[in-house]
């Protein structure tokens, strides 16, 4: 049980940002933010920079985490 305690411990440190993921259990707002993900998915397929994987990879990391941002909030932590 200690090395369990020292190594949330430890998890709580690194600042990290969390999102409410539970939110995704209510129909309206798993709506919401299926609707921002693909707006900005939709935005994405305009690209013509497929060349470059890594930009590609950033700009979905992105959008996914400012979807989740804006329409599930952060997890607080207690």
């Amino acid at each position: 049980m200690e090395r369990l305690a020292k190594s949330k411990q430890a998890a709580q440190k690194f600042d990290v940002e969390r999102f409410n993921l539970r939110k995704l259990s209510q129909l309206e707002d798993r709506m919401q933010y299926q609707i921002k993900f693909l707006n900005r998915f939709a935005a994405l397929e305009n690209l013509n920079d497929t060349k470059d994987i890594n930009r590609a990879w950033d700009i979905m990391k992105e959008s996914i985490r400012t979807s989740a941002q804006e329409s599930l909030g952060l997890y607080e932590v207690k």
